[in-house]
């Protein structure tokens, strides 16, 4: 099952509709909130213009802007910004209304001057309430999930999800080994997909939330099977009934999926993601900007060293197993470069360029994957991208070295990361390397946060300052 097949047509047309991610609540939460604080800026600031006896001074528009944002924080601690909150408009405005009130009374104001900051701070709750309603509607903040199983027992469980209050989940495909007789090609209008073993290859091709495994109780052995083998997918995964083994007696789901049981959770949710991209745009944009004299003066001595193009684009593998173009400073003779990465670069190679030892040695040729970071190809920080057909120095296949390679891939690669600064760069020689760095990554995935992530990218420039093990 860690193989990826070949996918039937069916499965694959409904792969292609789902290539696309869904939008995490959390971000469209965060437009509406940004709406309400433009506006409650301007209603703040307009609301002190016209009722101050003289004209207020230039920081008043601060000081709105620090009151506004402390107002929509309050309401963001108080559950305010949950979408089904958002969707009921009269209850939302009215919430919205009071806090911008209680700010106008703790700057002094008046009540003759609340219909200044209604002028502003309904139409801006009204656009949000709109986008709300779009993204509801049209479905593109559900989850998506897919089944193991089928017949009888998948039909029930679908019909209890969607019996739950607020149920955001939507069953796209099931997978079931079992023939014809035993689990009908469509449950529910929910089509069989193929096999489980096809599952890893449609949930590399799709963008999917979620895995539900509705096998009966009995099949535990085979329930431990299927945990093992998706334990590489960035996925959810649930358990559609209490079993009798202990070591599945995890803690329920929330009420919206309908009882299921949590027994795996995607490494990074939906607040924790978005926290990290801001970290990585901002820290990519003041890197890039800080470092443009670097960038200049190298692909100069790059073109003046030796012929031919001074960046590299190489193939690697990204985010849940899928490829990404990773942009290098070329550190070889331009006849020597390798995109498939066959051939480990080692001590002393001839392929390696004056410049390139030199831009090896203190991983300058990696800058440019700073423009990876922004187009959101990687991270800042997050285990290293290895090339698709990645081998260690004795040809060995990266995966038949250790077992769950793959699950590296549960988050964007990185420019940094944790293996990096505690000294596993460079060349692979032998399979404890790989495994030393393999175990950093997955106690970095693990043990995420922006914490760690701030100090990954404090201590780089540190580890970097040695050139050990990059040549």
């Amino acid at each position: 099952m860690d193989q990826v097949g070949v996918l039937s047509i069916g499965a694959h047309t409904v792969a292609r509709g789902l290539r696309r991610a869904s939008l995490a609540p959390g971000s469209i939460a965060a437009l509406v909130a940004m709406l309400d604080f433009v506006g409650m800026t301007l209603g703040l600031w307009f609301d002190g213009y016209f009722s101050a006896p003289v004209e207020p001074p230039a920081s008043a528009i601060w000081m709105s802007a620090a009151a506004a944002a402390g107002g929509v924080a309050l309401l963001w601690s108080t559950g305010a910004y949950r979408l089904d909150a958002l969707r009921r408009f009269r209850r939302s405005v009215l919430k919205l209304l009071i806090v911008g009130f209680a700010l106008t009374l703790l700057s002094g104001d008046t009540l003759a001057v609340t219909p200044v900051l209604a002028v502003f701070l309904v139409p801006a709750r009204a656009l949000g309430a709109v986008l709300v309603g779009v993204a509801l509607d049209f479905g593109l903040t559900e989850r998506r999930a897919v089944m193991i199983g089928g017949g009888f027992r998948t039909s029930e469980v679908m019909r209890a999800m969607a019996a739950a209050p607020g149920n955001d989940i939507r069953v796209f495909g099931i997978f079931d080994d079992r023939s014809d007789e035993r689990s009908p090609g469509v449950v529910d209008g929910v089509p069989r997909l193929g096999t489980v073993s096809d599952l890893v290859a449609f949930a590399r091709t799709a963008e999917i939330d979620m895995l539900i495994v509705t096998l009966p109780l009995t099949a535990e052995a085979r329930i431990r099977q299927i945990l093992k083998a998706v334990a590489v997918l960035p996925l959810d995964v649930r358990l559609a009934n209490f079993s009798n083994d202990p070591a599945f007696r995890r803690r329920a789901g929330a009420p919206a999926e309908g009882g299921l049981i949590e027994l795996v959770s995607r490494p990074l949710r939906d607040g924790e993601l978005a926290l990290k991209r801001v970290l990585d745009v901002v820290g990519a944009s003041v890197a890039i900007l800080l470092l443009s004299p670097i960038f200049i003066l190298t692909a100069l001595t790059i073109r003046l060293d030796s012929p031919g193009p001074i960046l590299f684009r190489q193939p690697r593998h990204g985010y849940n197993h899928k490829p990404v173009a990773v942009w290098k400073f070329r550190s070889m003779y331009a006849a020597d470069c390798d995109p498939t990465a066959r051939r480990i670069v080692t001590k002393g190679d001839p392929r390696v360029t004056r410049v390139g030892r030199h831009i090896r040695r203190w991983s300058i040729d990696e800058l440019p994957q700073l423009f990876n970071v922004l187009a959101g190809d990687l991270s800042l920080v997050g285990p290293r991208p290895h090339a698709l057909a990645a081998v260690s120095s004795r040809q060995e296949a990266f995966e038949e070295i250790v077992e769950g390679y793959a699950a590296r891939h549960k988050v964007r690669p990185g420019v940094t990361g944790w293996a990096q600064i505690n000294g596993w760069r460079g060349e692979i020689d032998d399979p404890d390397t790989l495994r030393h760095r393999v175990e950093h990554d997955l106690h970095y995935i693990e043990n995420w946060s922006i914490w760690m992530d701030l100090r990954i990218l404090v201590m780089t420039p540190f580890r970097l300052l040695d050139g050990n093990g990059a040549y």
